[in-house]
């Protein structure tokens, strides 16, 4: 398969998007298969929460301290972890999954938020990679994940938040949730006041949904600001920019047409700063290396990326050693979080002060 197909085929799964003329398969078919839906009055069904941080308590050698009694708490969303080769959806009782989603993502993404926030962290039936490869089922095993979503976050604003600030975070399927969460639970209530900010990382806004899907929230333009979305995809230097972006761009004309915002957000994740769209090493406070998955992280390596928003990706520059997984087009997708570790972590500590700040 030619280089450019395999990162079409990859760019579906990452970003969601369902071809033109494919059928979606019966909400049905999808409900009888899957799994049962998981309680959040258990705490066996949170990776991180009411029991406590669980693998969303590892830090990497040289990170920040933990936060000691969190002036706010983070909702966090894992991405797409299961291989099943026969389920449409993740089934939140399997043991051998839970330990991979948490060694593989809870320990390595949600943990960036510690600095800051206590850290809720659900299990739900995600769709797996065999559904995010069938275009037939895709959309529909989302829906069936999101309905666990949504009543996690219930439990959550009803049980743990009551009034606190919050975060809402994920990555790849989880940042696709927390899309949905944001448009269908947050706009136009009152928890949007209460909002630091979405860390949505890894999926596909574009910055003409902004004024269109989401008609009160925008992008994170300064690192302090708060109830507003931040975004970037991370690129390998020297990659296909116009094949990549495009493959993105895609997921925005394919819903609104060939109209001006196709290009993807992307916030710098080491400035925070549409004003200042590139950064240098020096600037780069932590990122953690190799291959996201089983085992304790890596010390961080500070000054080890460079960055640049172009096209609406983040250009990613990174020094030797780090042993990245490139992706088919060179994408960074398994380090969107790693690369900028640190830097992630500082930013939700000075928004929570800022948003904190701003309600005095």
């Amino acid at each position: 398969m030619a280089k450019g197909k395999v990162f079409s085929v990859l760019a579906a799964v990452l970003c969601g998007m369902l071809p033109a003329g494919v059928a979606l398969a019966q909400p049905a078919e999808i409900a009888a298969m899957a799994p049962p839906a998981p309680d959040y009055a258990d705490a066996a069904n949170w990776a991180a929460g009411p029991a406590g941080p669980g693998a969303a308590a590892a830090l990497p050698a040289g990170a920040s301290a933990a936060a000691v009694n969190s002036p706010a708490d983070v909702f966090y969303l894992h991405p797409t972890t299961d291989r099943s080769p026969t389920l449409w959806n993740q089934d939140t009782r399997d043991a051998a999954s839970n330990r991979w989603v948490d060694e593989s993502t809870i320990a390595r993404q949600a943990s960036v938020f510690s600095a800051c926030c206590a850290i809720y962290a659900p299990r739900y039936r995600a769709a797996t990679y065999k559904a995010l490869g069938s275009a037939a089922h895709r959309d529909a095993a989302y829906a069936l994940a999101y309905t666990d979503v949504e009543r996690a976050f219930d439990w959550f604003l009803k049980n743990v938040s009551k009034g606190r600030p919050f975060i809402i975070a994920g990555h790849s399927q989880g940042a696709k949730h927390v899309g949905d969460l944001l448009e269908k639970r947050v706009e136009g209530t009152p928890l949007r006041k209460r909002m630091v900010a979405a860390y949505i990382i890894g999926i596909n806004i574009a910055e003409g949904e902004f004024g269109r899907r989401f008609k009160q929230t925008g992008p994170c333009n300064t690192p302090a600001q708060t109830g507003c979305v931040l975004q970037w995809n991370a690129l390998a230097a020297g990659a296909n920019l116009p094949m990549v972006a495009g493959a993105f761009e895609k997921s925005f004309t394919d819903v609104y047409g060939q109209v001006p915002g196709q290009q993807m957000l992307c916030i710098n994740p080491v400035t925070f700063d549409a004003r200042r769209p590139a950064a240098t090493t020096d600037e780069a406070k932590g990122a953690v290396p190799g291959d996201p998955g089983t085992g304790p992280m890596l010390p961080l390596r500070a000054k080890a990326v460079a960055v640049q928003c172009q096209r609406g990706m983040a250009m990613t520059y990174a020094m030797p050693g780090l042993d990245l997984k490139e992706l088919p087009g060179g994408s960074l997708h398994y380090e969107d979080v790693a690369l900028f570790y640190e830097d992630i972590r500082a930013n939700a500590v000075v928004r929570v002060k800022a948003w904190g700040r701003g309600r005095r």
